[in-house]
């Protein structure tokens, strides 16, 4: 049975460190399954909100491999998408989500956000209505170098916004990231502007499990957890959430 090396609180937030970011996606994906097991058998359905991007690539292979979930009584959301890319376009999270999860899970619905509508406030509308049609029952993060959940940038977070989903332009240290990461060739090629689920609605979910492994997300840890909660790095909010756990391995927790 795999478990976490050290277990601490930070303010209202559950922090777990595992000895690798293998480790920790086997663990965490054990976690959510039995979560979701528990949800089921309270309720009819229910509805999971799910991150992309490198930090959830292994978790979801093993929430996948383990099995033991009824999917077709649950169903997703994604927490943001690029504006003006269609779903076809190999950095749409869209892309992502269908490939590597609807078509393997085969889930009650899948309510994808539609980068590439010809009307992005009536899309905010739209994909606002459906999140708020029931609970959250299960929120999956990752944690962006510049602090940002989903595309809540600093630049563009709101701690109390009045938005659920909203339409905002991406800052320059999240538009490299997205090369960094491989899924654009170059800064130019990625799109200035993205829809995002806000942060409250993101807070408003029942359980949080946020993961964010790897050397290169040391920095932003230390930040989220040792210093002020601010908008400064969106991920901080956390720290209010006791619903919230965040899962890292040795690398991101280096600086700690």
């Amino acid at each position: 049975m795999i478990a976490a090396n050290n277990f601490f609180r930070v303010d209202d937030l559950s922090v777990q460190i595992y000895d690798s970011e293998a480790e920790m996606a086997i663990d965490v994906a054990q976690i959510a399954r039995k979560y979701l097991e528990d949800i089921l058998k309270k309720q009819d359905t229910a509805a999971v909100l799910l991150a992309t991007g490198n930090s959830q690539l292994k978790f979801l292979d093993a929430l996948i491999e383990l099995g033991g979930v009824d999917w077709s009584r649950i169903t997703l959301f994604h927490l943001d998408e690029y504006l003006g890319i269609t779903a076809d376009h190999p950095a749409s999270f869209r892309r992502y989500l269908r490939e590597r999860v609807e078509k393997k899970l085969y889930p009650q619905q899948f309510h994808y956000l539609e980068g590439d509508t010809l009307e992005p406030v009536a899309e905010c509308d739209r994909y606002t209505q459906l999140l708020q049609a029931q609970p959250i029952d299960l929120c999956c993060l990752g944690i962006g170098e510049n602090g940002h959940l989903a595309f809540n940038d600093p630049s563009v977070a709101n701690f109390q916004d009045p938005y659920s989903v909203k339409l905002v332009k991406l800052d320059i240290l999240n538009r490299q990231q997205q090369v960094n990461t491989g899924h654009f060739p170059n800064i130019d090629s990625v799109p200035q502007y993205a829809f995002t689920v806000t942060l409250p609605l993101i807070c408003s979910t029942k359980k949080i499990i946020c993961l964010a492994p790897e050397t290169r997300k040391a920095q932003v840890i230390k930040q989220m957890l040792q210093q002020t909660i601010t908008t400064d790095c969106p991920a901080s909010i956390l720290r209010h959430q006791p619903q919230a756990t965040l899962f890292l391995d040795v690398n991101s927790a280096s600086l700690l």
